[in-house]
């Protein structure tokens, strides 16, 4: 089957349609903020109220709705705001890349309440096929794993566990490493010593300890000593 080379772009308001054509890869560039030229995004300028039976949207209700019958900003308006027609291929991957941003955030944020450490993303992966879920290709990945894990513990055993570290790193590697903890971790307590070395208190899911120290230890090329609580 061949894919259109024409997207519908639709936004709906008090019950009335606004419709614009796109090209379908460049829209959903534009959608998730990949690109910024909405002129290359467009098939043409006309506003529909339906685009299938070619009924153009009359400059009253642009007027009304959008303060403006500009169809460039209005066109703008409507593939921010509306919902946008994905192709097959389109929706297929991006279902499957935020079906990997889902299974890793699980990974990242839940460990297994007897090991106390992340369940294998194989593992996730497993679980949440027998629970059948559903991806929201536009939805943030985060949003979608915290409101399915209540389901997932029924075939998975899930527990949310934070870990307190407290983390020495000597002044030649402290200004680097305090930029990396400071986008990993919550800062409980944190200390400039007099020869510029940095001592703090975070805290961090557990199932996050491995790969933090791992990247800390890079950064720190092994000299952070790290120690719990």
């Amino acid at each position: 089957m061949v894919e259109s080379k024409t997207s519908t772009v639709r936004l709906t308001l008090d019950g009335n349609k606004f419709e614009i054509l796109v090209k379908p890869d460049p829209a959903l560039e534009y959608k998730v903020g990949k690109r910024t030229d909405l002129s290359s995004v467009l098939i043409s300028d006309e506003i529909y109220s339906d685009a299938n039976k070619g009924s153009r949207a009359g400059n009253d209700k642009l007027i009304r709705y959008f303060k403006t019958s500009d169809s460039l900003e209005v066109a703008r308006h409507i593939i921010t705001r509306g919902e946008l027609s994905l192709t097959t291929d389109q929706r297929r991957k991006m279902v499957e890349e935020k079906k990997k941003q889902i299974i890793q955030y699980i990974n990242k944020s839940y460990v297994d309440p007897k090991t106390h450490l992340p369940h294998p993303i194989m593992r996730i992966e497993s679980a949440l096929g027998e629970i059948r879920l559903t991806v929201d290709p536009f939805k943030p990945a985060e949003d979608q794993a915290k409101n399915v894990v209540d389901a997932l513990r029924k075939v998975l055993p899930l527990k949310s566990e934070n870990l307190l570290l407290t983390i020495t790193v000597p002044a030649q590697s402290s200004s680097r490493s305090y930029s990396f903890l400071k986008s990993a971790a919550i800062f409980k307590e944190e200390q400039w010593l007099s020869d510029g070395t940095l001592r703090v208190k975070l805290e961090i899911n557990a199932g996050l300890r491995g790969s933090l120290l791992d990247r800390l230890g890079s950064i720190s090329k092994g000299t952070a000593q790290v120690t719990e609580g």
